[in-house]
């Protein structure tokens, strides 16, 4: 198993900035991919940005050019720079975790941006 904390998250005026962070531990041999997804109130789930350990990134067109993701491979962690937050940026924002074919989930993070 692998255990997934989140932190980082809250409430921003619109146009401000947020960097949320998450730490994997236990069985943390053969993470692959981390990243960052969102779910916002009525709506489905859906890919904020994820970075494999080589370092391929990808990005929803949404958040391209105003968030940043990386990871420090020796901590185990990955993070999520957001600059620029519209109140449509506004969801409960879950790390991510792929172990060969398994995916693990955070309970997320909470943020809010005011208009």
């Amino acid at each position: 198993q692998v255990q997934l904390v989140e932190s980082g998250g809250g409430l921003v005026q619109a146009g401000g900035s947020l960097r949320l962070s998450c730490v994997a531990s236990g069985e943390i041999f053969g993470i692959n991919a981390m990243g960052w997804y969102r779910q916002a109130p009525g709506k489905q789930r859906e890919l904020v940005a994820t970075i494999t350990t080589g370092g391929d990134i990808n990005y929803a067109e949404s958040v391209k050019d105003r968030f940043t993701i990386s990871r420090d491979n020796f901590k185990y962690t990955v993070y999520l720079q957001m600059n620029s937050l519209k109140p449509e940026d506004t969801a409960v924002y879950h790390c991510n975790v792929r172990r060969w074919r398994t995916d693990y989930w955070g309970q997320g993070t909470q943020v809010t941006v005011s208009s």
